[in-house]
């Protein structure tokens, strides 16, 4: 009747914080009390002709009551369990009878239901399933997600000769200064480094030769970007957008995109 099982990735940690128990045991029992109100609502195994109020009763006790039996064996039992899912199984078919009882309890309170060990054994089929349910929808509540691990390539600084021929365009101002983006402009091209930027005059193509063996990318068909410039990459949706040194931005197209994702940006 109630949900048995932590993930094992990231509910059973030896040592947890006041404030993670309480938001655990505050999801727990969300999730619970809206099972209940949801099988108060359907009324199976025939409690759709007990009246509403005690049918709501009912089924908040079993859910309730049978989801902390649950969490509680869970957690005594769950930690030696690797597997998730072999820990469902397991501890689902562990808490069963235990949950029956509350169950049988409970009837025999509120429905007038016969204790003895036929009605028991009875419940032990209807609880079981119920029980495995529950459990499976709390396992996936609380599966751990996937850990997001930032990669970046380790870029080394550019060799002084991979980019002399392009730099000797520029004005003496610039010539010595960091690069951080070649932008085309029609028949112009837009060299922005940290003193600032620079229109010269020099197809695209030329200027991507000349940068061949630079520490840089392609990321747009008017955009050339060095590398130890970029420092973050967003994207949506095919289309993304790169945030350089100074504040640039600059545009990325799904052509060239898989040359960021290759370098590790997203």
């Amino acid at each position: 009747m109630a949900p048995g099982l932590r993930e094992r990735d990231g509910m059973n940690s030896k040592a947890k914080e006041p404030g993670a128990v309480a938001r655990q045991w505050g999801v727990d029992l969300g999730m619970l009390i809206t099972i209940g109100l949801l099988m108060g609502f359907l009324g199976p195994f025939g409690s759709n002709r007990v009246p509403a109020v005690e049918r709501y009763i009912y089924w908040m006790i079993c859910i309730v009551g049978g989801g902390v039996i649950a969490v509680l064996g869970d957690q005594a039992l769950g930690r030696h369990l690797v597997v998730t899912w072999r820990r469902v199984i397991i501890v689902s078919a562990l808490m069963t009878p235990p949950v029956a009882l509350l169950v049988l309890c409970t009837e025999h309170v509120l429905i007038g239901g016969r204790l003895d060990l036929p009605g028991f054994l009875r419940l032990l089929w209807r609880v079981s399933p119920i029980v495995l349910a529950v459990m499976t929808v709390r396992a996936l509540v609380w599966r751990r997600r996937p850990a997001l691990v930032e990669t970046r390539t380790v870029i080394a600084p550019p060799l002084p000769e991979a980019e002399a021929t392009f730099r000797r365009r520029l004005s003496a101002k610039r010539r010595a200064a960091r690069l951080i983006a070649v932008e085309a402009h029609d028949h112009y091209l837009k060299v922005h480094t940290d003193a600032g930027a620079e229109l010269i005059t020099l197809r695209f193509s030329d200027a991507l030769d000349e940068l061949a063996s630079a520490h840089g990318w392609r990321t747009h068909r008017s955009w050339w970007v060095a590398a130890d410039a970029v420092e973050g990459v967003r994207w949506r949706r095919g289309v993304g957008e790169m945030r350089l040194a100074d504040g640039l931005t600059a545009p990325v197209s799904r052509t060239y995109g898989q040359v960021l994702k290759d370098a590790g940006w997203f």
